[in-house]
């Protein structure tokens, strides 16, 4: 489909947001005729209906009238919103077709694309592609989930040489034609079951990355996850090329064998050709073994498309990380303090605990969104001296491990920080890593990370 054919067509857009309005100017600045539609009112969407000034379009806010959905040609929704509404089937029901903004945009995307997913470590393995590539020459964009829309791409008429996309499940969801060149699958863990209905659903809408592959598609999987492992056994995940990567040295006859990545110590072993290369993390900068990880999947997918190996092994020494992903802030009477915002499930928490060996005084807590916090039990004896929960979901957190050391139920998150403080010494390390989204109190892990910090650097 070329963008053209969009001329005169009917187009609703659900969900306004940031994302809503790249794409609002997309289908109009291509003839298309757009309404907006959001059950949010006019006062709560200030900000976004203030960034579509200028913008021909028709509204329906406050709710959803069904007779304006099935006045449309083609209904794309937002990627927060959730695909089970029953408006949604109204509409397909009579001959409306209903689509996700990442999908319907991927097809007009005729270069080739890296696509990564996994509950935990998609941000800064697809920073790292990013950089392997930028710095070796490679004209790429980066975008998805992370950075831009990808309306953004096709708005801005620039043609890279690769795409680099950031894909998270709510993108997948409605995956039809999407059909990346690489897939990068960093892991899977329970996560999201305030949108899905069962891990399985989750799993399901993940597993729609593997949809389109064929005898040019790599895919590259992580050897050490065993529900990605699982996936790797699906028919169509076979159907092209796998490269593993691999934390495990007793994989590395395995893995070099078939070709991918291996650490053994300070070092990660390639191939994805004829020959072996090496390259050192003695260097590294980020903190946390799973980033050695992020590193080995980055390189398998950036020597794809040319990145050289002076590079890479240039961006590993580096690298800092990404803001609000165990991001050092400071060091206070002794006491080290840690910004994990980022860490929105349990899979995430369990790799952040997993770079300290003990004296950690945990702050965790935020938005409930039904996950088990009991796989964690056994890192919170064996590293955390305090547990500090805080948010909505304090009390569920504290049901499933609190039990596992001393544990304090806090009523705001100042108050959290503080007493974090006051029950640190020396060589403690203070870390917010809150295995929970932070919607209950901010609007963002960034807002919530960047409070932190403000909060942590008054300390004296």
């Amino acid at each position: 489909m070329e963008l053209s054919e969009l001329k005169g067509k009917k187009i609703m857009i659900v969900g306004l947001a940031r994302t809503g309005v790249s794409l609002a100017r997309l289908l109009t600045e291509h003839g298309a005729e757009v309404t907006v539609s959001d059950h949010k009112s006019k006062a709560e969407l200030a900000t976004f209906l203030e960034m579509m000034s200028g913008i021909e379009v028709h509204y329906d806010l406050g709710g959803h009238t069904p007779k304006t959905f099935l006045a449309q040609d083609l209904i794309v929704l937002s990627p927060g919103v959730p695909p089970h509404l029953k408006i949604f089937d109204y509409a397909r029901s009579n001959g409306v077709k209903v689509t996700g903004e990442f999908e319907f945009c991927s097809q007009f995307i005729k270069e080739p694309v890296i696509a990564i997913t996994g509950t935990n470590g998609k941000t800064t393995t697809t920073r790292l592609i990013e950089q392997f590539l930028t710095r070796s020459g490679v004209n790429c964009w980066i975008g998805g989930n992370y950075g831009e829309p990808l309306s953004e791409y096709l708005r801005s008429g620039v043609k890279a040489q690769v795409l680099v996309l950031e894909v998270s499940s709510f993108q997948l969801e409605h995956t039809e034609s999407f059909t990346p060149t690489n897939i990068v699958f960093m892991n899977l863990a329970e996560n999201h079951l305030d949108r899905y209905r069962s891990m399985e659903e989750y799993v399901n809408a993940k597993r729609r990355i593997f949809l389109n592959t064929n005898q040019s598609t790599t895919s590259i999987l992580n050897a050490d996850d065993n529900a990605v492992v699982e996936l790797a056994r699906d028919p169509a995940v076979q159907r092209g090329r796998i490269f593993y990567f691999s934390r495990k040295p007793t994989l590395e006859p395995q893995i070099m064998n078939i070709g991918g990545a291996v650490l053994i110590k300070d070092q990660i072993r390639v191939r994805t050709g004829p020959e072996i290369e090496y390259y050192t993390v003695s260097n590294a900068k980020m903190r946390g073994k799973h980033n050695f990880e992020n590193i080995m999947a980055a390189i398998l997918a950036a020597r794809e498309h040319g990145a050289t190996h002076e590079a890479i092994q240039r961006v590993i020494d580096d690298f800092p990380g990404m803001p609000h992903r165990l991001e050092y802030v400071r060091k206070v009477g002794g006491v080290q303090f840690y910004n994990d915002s980022k860490a929105t499930n349990v899979h995430a928490v369990m790799r952040a605990l997993d770079t300290f060996d003990e004296n950690v005084i945990l702050i965790m807590g935020g938005k409930d969104t039904n996950l088990n916090f009991a796989p964690l039990k056994d890192r919170i004896r064996r590293v955390v001296k305090t547990l500090i929960l805080v948010g909505e979901a304090k009390e569920r957190i504290n049901r499933d491990i609190g039990d596992f050391t001393e544990t304090f139920l806090i009523g705001t998150f100042e108050e959290a920080i503080l007493i974090s403080y006051q029950k640190s010494r020396i060589n403690d390390v203070v870390l917010l890593s809150p295995g929970c989204s932070s919607f209950d109190t901010f609007d963002s892990y960034v807002e919530r990370g960047n409070y932190f910090k403000e909060l942590v650097n008054k300390f004296r």
